[in-house]
């Protein structure tokens, strides 16, 4: 199904979903599922351009966060909330990447429960030799947009990021 008939498939449901649903706020739910909408039809376009790349969208921004980092390191769940993914997969990409000899995983210094990933020179030469790669795709992946819309839309989502954190921090301390 193509984005315009996605749209399409959400703009006909919405009426039913309200009959069917009277108590449902109509106005949210639809934002959430044009936001998965969003995030699924973006895996779509990258998974094959990262694919041809021969890595994957979450290996290189983790990659990414650790060249930006002052020391090259992180933690993993670090990576994983910068990333946007689960912990679990988080623990694979990272396998991944050492295996690959980007990475390297050592035990905290301070702490012993802890592990540190640090990016090596492989590493940061890997993302030298993908980011020219990824200008265009990306370019591509917003054309769509106005600076000013782009502008708007980092805007509202870093907004809704917020929002979200804390949302989740209210009902867990009134739990």
């Amino acid at each position: 199904m193509k984005g315009i008939e996605r749209l399409s498939a959400v703009e006909s449901s919405t009426p039913r979903m309200t009959r069917a649903l009277p108590d449902m706020p109509m106005a949210p739910t639809v934002m959430v599922r044009l936001i998965r909408i969003s995030a699924f039809g973006m895996g779509n376009f990258f998974e094959p351009v990262f694919r041809s790349l021969g890595t994957s969208e979450h290996a290189f921004h983790a990659l990414c966060l650790l060249v930006a980092s002052e020391k090259g390191m992180a933690a993993p769940s670090e990576l994983s909330e910068m990333i946007g993914t689960s912990r679990a997969n988080t623990t694979r990409i990272v396998e991944e990447l050492v295996q690959d000899g980007l990475v390297t995983r050592s035990v905290h210094a301070r702490d012993a429960r802890r592990h540190e990933i640090a990016i090596t020179a492989a590493g940061r030469k890997r993302v030298r030799e993908i980011v020219p790669k990824m200008v265009e795709p990306l370019e591509r992946a917003f054309s769509g947009l106005s600076n000013e819309e782009f502008r708007l839309l980092d805007r509202l989502l870093r907004k809704l990021i917020v929002s979200l954190d804390n949302s989740a921090r209210a009902m867990s301390s009134a739990a």
